[in-house]
C-alpha cells in the first residue's frame, strides 16, 4: 500500500503545492493527510468538483504553478464543464492533476450507485481526452507513473488524471476535525423527526449517513419502506427532486431530509425551492459540519448561517436546534409551517459501526415510493 505522507511527498517534488477537491471514502486517508498538514490558503476543500477545478485554475493562472484535485468518480460529472470549457486544450489550456477514486470499479463489488459510474470511469477521461494511469502501490512504481504523467502535461498544458483503486492508499486517521456542534446525534435526530410525521407525509432523503439511517430507523419501526426515497447517489440533488414532487403532489407534506455537504454541493437549489410558492414542502437540513461519510473531512457548516440564505432566497419560515429538547418542542410548529419553511438541526458526527444499508434495491425502492405516492 501508498503511504499518503509518501504520495504527498512526490506530488510536491513535483511542484504541486496547491490542492483542492471533494473528499472520497478511497481517498479519506490522503484527504485527511494533506487536511493536517497544508495550510489553508493552500487547501481547499470545494463545495463541488467544478468549482475544484475552477480553484485550481485560478492557481495557475496566479502563479503558473499545477495545482491537485481529488474527487469520487461521481463527480466527474460536476467537473465535465470546467474541464472541457475552461482548462482544455481547445479553451484555456490549463494543467493540473485529477485524483480520481474508482468507487464501482468493474469486478470490485461495491454498492448500486456506482456500478454505472465505475463503467464509465476510464470512458469519461478518455472522451475527454484526458490522459490517465491508475496510481501503483509502490512508491518507486507511483513516482515513475508521476514522472510519465507529468511529463505529458507539460508538452501538452492540459489536465492529467491518476485512477485510483480500492485499498491503494494506507491508512491515515484525520486529526483536524471540526469542533462537535451538538450532543444530539444525527441517528437520534432522524428518528425523532420520522416519529413525528404523519402516515401520509412523504420523505426524501440525501446520499450517504442520512438514507441509511432512516432506512434501519423504519425497518425497527414496522418495516414499511414505501414513504421513503433514498437518493443513494446524486449528492446535491435531493432537495430538487423534493421540491419536484411538492410541486406534483400539492395535497402531500414532503420533508427533504438534507445534508450539510450535500446542501453546499448544490446551494443554488436553496434559490430555486425559494422562489417556488410551495407551501407543503419542508427542508430540514442535518447540520455536522462534516463529510462523515468520507473520513469526516470539514465542511464550512460551522461558518455559514442555512438559515439566513433561505430567508435571502424566499423560504417562509426558518428555525435552528441544537438539542434533542428543542427539535421535539419545534417540530410540531414547523411540521405545520406553510412552506417553503427550512428547519437546521445541529448535530455531532459521527456513525454508529454497525450501520446497515438497505437491503431493497434502487429500483424496489422506486417502486414501492411510486405506489406511495399514487395514494
Amino acid at each position: 500500500m501508498l503511504s499518503p505522507h509518501d504520495f504527498f511527498t512526490l506530488c510536491t517534488k513535483q511542484g504541486i503545492n496547491f490542492f483542492s477537491g471533494v473528499p472520497d471514502s478511497l481517498l479519506k486517508d490522503f484527504c485527511g493527510y494533506i487536511t493536517d498538514h497544508v495550510p489553508d490558503n493552500q487547501h481547499v476543500i470545494a463545495a463541488n468538483e467544478g468549482g475544484a477545478v475552477a480553484l485550481a485554475a485560478g492557481h495557475y493562472l496566479a502563479t503558473g504553478r499545477v495545482g491537485l484535485v481529488y474527487m469520487q468518480n461521481s463527480g466527474q460529472g460536476n467537473a465535465v464543464n470546467p474541464l472541457t470549457s475552461l482548462a482544455d486544450m481547445d479553451v484555456y489550456s490549463i494543467p493540473m492533476v485529477l485524483l480520481i477514486g474508482w468507487r464501482g470499479e468493474p469486478g470490485v463489488k461495491d454498492e448500486p450507485q456506482h456500478v454505472k459510474q465505475g463503467k464509465v470511469t476510464l470512458k469519461i477521461l478518455e472522451t475527454l481526452d484526458i490522459p490517465y494511469r491508475l496510481l501503483p502501490e509502490s512508491v518507486e512504481e507511483a513516482s515513475r507513473c508521476l514522472d510519465e504523467l507529468f511529463g505529458e502535461m507539460s508538452e501538452t498544458k492540459r489536465p492529467v488524471a491518476l485512477v485510483v483503486k480500492k485499498g491503494i492508499f494506507d491508512a491515515y486517521k484525520l486529526q483536524k476535525t471540526a469542533q462537535n456542534i451538538s450532543s444530539l446525534s444525527r441517528e437520534n435526530a432522524i428518528q425523532i423527526i420520522v416519529d413525528a410525521l404523519k402516515p401520509t407525509d412523504i420523505v426524501v432523503a440525501t446520499t450517504g449517513m442520512i438514507s441509511r439511517e432512516l432506512y434501519e430507523h423504519r425497518d425497527a419501526i414496522d418495516g414499511n419502506h414505501s414513504s421513503d426515497f433514498l437518493t443513494v447517489g446524486s449528492m446535491g440533488h435531493a432537495s430538487q427532486i423534493a421540491l419536484g414532487i411538492a410541486l406534483a403532489k400539492p395535497e402531500r407534506e414532503v420533508f427533504c431530509l438534507d445534508g450539510d455537504g450535500a446542501a453546499l454541493m448544490h446551494l443554488g437549489a436553496i434559490a430555486i425551492i425559494g422562489s417556488r410558492n410551495v407551501n407543503n414542502l419542508k427542508h430540514i437540513i442535518i447540520n455536522n459540519a462534516a463529510h462523515d461519510s468520507v473520513g469526516g473531512q470539514p465542511t464550512v457548516g460551522n461558518d455559514i448561517a442555512f438559515t439566513k440564505i433561505a430567508v435571502g432566497c424566499g423560504y417562509k419560515a426558518t428555525w435552528v436546534v441544537k438539542t434533542k429538547q428543542e427539535l421535539v418542542h419545534l417540530l410540531p410548529q414547523f411540521c405545520l409551517s406553510k412552506g417553503p419553511s427550512l428547519l437546521e438541526v445541529r448535530v455531532s458526527k459521527g456513525v454508529r459501526k454497525n450501520l446497515g444499508r438497505p437491503k431493497t434495491t434502487p429500483n424496489e425502492n422506486k417502486i414501492a415510493f411510486m405506489d406511495f405516492l399514487s395514494w
